[in-house]
């Protein structure tokens, strides 16, 4: 499915935050959103996530107007939100309950997956006793879960240390190869950028406007992530 919003303008409180801002999400492809802390990447999230409307502009998913509608695009945001109080099983299965699948068959569903996440033994196990990369993974699983085609990723590993991040960054890529995610990724870190994407847009500006790095990237992963290795 491809993603499309054009022309995307907010303002709060007199104060105009984003302009004129346009972008696509072609299937299958991870595409990273990259500016400064605070420029407006997670108004522009929570705008094509339907959690806020624009004062003008439209969000499209395959060619339908999704403007304003939630539970069309999964969101993750920064932190991992899990229930502290339910194991990492039911964390991940809750997406499927809440679509109607009852418990022990949303659990098998959920426990299927385990091992292509790397959480295999995990499962009876509750928040608090997972590192913070586990957790992640955990986070990711059910976001995964909610079964729609756009993911959208709020800086998901910037929270890691050093070599944890540069391990989740390899694992997300190899996730991307085997189930094809479609992804929208806020970073300001530019290396992590390089090595996720298959296209970058830069949101710089005061009010905030994008523009796409037109070099295709996919060629470059290989050499970025033997960088990152060395």
């Amino acid at each position: 499915m491809e993603l499309r919003a054009e022309n995307i303008t907010k303002t709060y409180e007199g104060k105009q935050i984003l302009k004129d801002v346009s972008l696509t999400l072609e299937e299958g492809e991870c595409i990273s959103l990259l500016g400064a802390s605070g420029i407006g990447k997670t108004t522009l999230f929570h705008i094509l996530s339907g959690l806020e409307l624009p004062d003008s502009g439209s969000v499209f998913l395959d060619g339908k107007d999704i403007t304003g509608k939630q539970g069309k695009i999964a969101y993750m945001l920064q932190k991992d939100l899990l229930m502290q109080h339910k194991t990492i099983l039911d964390n991940v299965a809750m997406p499927l309950i809440l679509n109607g699948e009852k418990k022990k068959l949303a659990r098998q569903k959920a426990e299927s997956f385990f091992k292509r996440f790397g959480l295999d033994g995990t499962q009876a196990q509750y928040p608090s006793m997972l590192s913070g990369g586990m957790r992640q993974r955990a986070a990711l699983l059910r976001t995964h879960l909610c079964g729609l085609p756009i993911t959208l990723l709020d800086e998901p590993f910037s929270a890691l240390d050093a070599v944890t991040r540069n391990d989740m960054q390899e694992w997300f890529l190899e996730m991307m190869k085997d189930i094809r995610l479609s992804v929208i990724f806020i970073t300001h870190d530019i290396d992590e950028a390089m090595l996720l994407s298959d296209r970058i847009y830069m949101m710089e500006g005061k009010p905030a406007s994008v523009t796409e790095r037109e070099k295709d990237i996919r060629n470059e992963r290989s050499e970025v992530s033997c960088l990152c290795k060395n």
